[in-house]
């Protein structure tokens, strides 16, 4: 399987568990982690939320060794800002950093955050700039196709992130006005990964094994991240990585594996959060 080498961090696969709020948490990154998964991004952690010292970001940011390496994820639309949280993290263990470009939830988009920075094209480039000055671990950005069908501009963003020095873009296929609805649009990854030198990582509805090859071979992107599709189902990682190396489908867990891996989850669950 051929690896993947975002900055100096080398994953082993190109398979990556993407980023989903109050999905992504420490016991269910470790399992993804356990089923080849070669890297786990985090829950989104706001900026914001470090500067004022939040307490309930602190467990937020917590890294456990086995699931390393970790890609941390920040939210925010201050430039100063977040370069001056991504400063005082950086001692923490997470290998990449990432920006959230993508979240679509109104509350964040309506502060000018996530995917309403799609927006704003010189704000981008304001952030990135900054975030890459700030740290010396790589800076990676998810992105989405656009805001709205009128303003898809996901080439325009990528090549802007990588001439402010980021290591690798993330782009997921849909607007942000589509949420998570309809179908997305793998073309525009394809058209990303020819705009770009940097690694591009594909997204979006990578359900099966055979989804992931299908998205490797149309886009011819560099990696895969697995979102919704891993919800309830981290052997989507080992089966996919088996397909991709064999071409071999292996069938869904069986009733006893289910019932070791939900009773895992519990006790992971139990042991990071009592």
């Amino acid at each position: 399987m051929k690896k993947l080498q975002i900055g100096n961090v080398t994953l082993d696969n190109p398979i990556i568990l993407a980023p989903m709020a109050g999905v992504s948490d420490l016991p269910f990154r470790l399992l993804c982690r356990e089923m080849g998964a070669a890297l786990v991004c985090m829950e989104m952690v706001s900026a914001k939320a470090i500067y004022y010292n939040n307490k309930n970001t602190d467990s937020l940011m917590e890294i456990h060794p086995d699931e390393v390496p970790a890609s941390l994820q920040l939210f925010g639309s201050d430039p100063q800002i977040l370069a001056e949280m991504a400063k005082r993290i950086e001692e923490r263990p997470f290998s990449i950093l990432d920006l959230n470009m993508g979240c679509p939830v109104p509350k964040v988009v309506n502060n000018g955050e996530g995917s309403a920075l799609m927006k704003d094209p010189k704000l981008v480039e304001q952030i990135l700039t900054a975030l890459v000055r700030a740290i010396d671990k790589p800076v990676t950005v998810k992105i989405r196709k656009g805001f709205d069908d009128d303003h898809v501009n996901a080439v325009e963003i990528a090549k802007i992130a990588e001439a402010c020095g980021v290591a690798a873009v993330a782009v997921h296929g849909r607007t942000r006005a589509q949420f998570y609805s309809g179908k997305a649009d793998w073309d525009i990854i394809r058209q990303v990964k020819e705009a770009v030198k940097i690694p591009v990582i594909g997204n979006g509805d990578i359900f099966t094994p055979e989804d992931a090859k299908r998205m490797l071979e149309e886009t011819g992107c560099d990696g895969l991240m697995i979102a919704r599709g891993a919800k309830g189902n981290p052997w989507i990682f080992s089966r996919t990585l088996h397909y991709l190396e064999t071409g071999e489908l292996l069938g869904p867990p069986d009733k006893e594996e289910l019932k070791e891996t939900i009773l895992r989850h519990a006790q992971l669950q139990i042991q990071f959060k009592g």
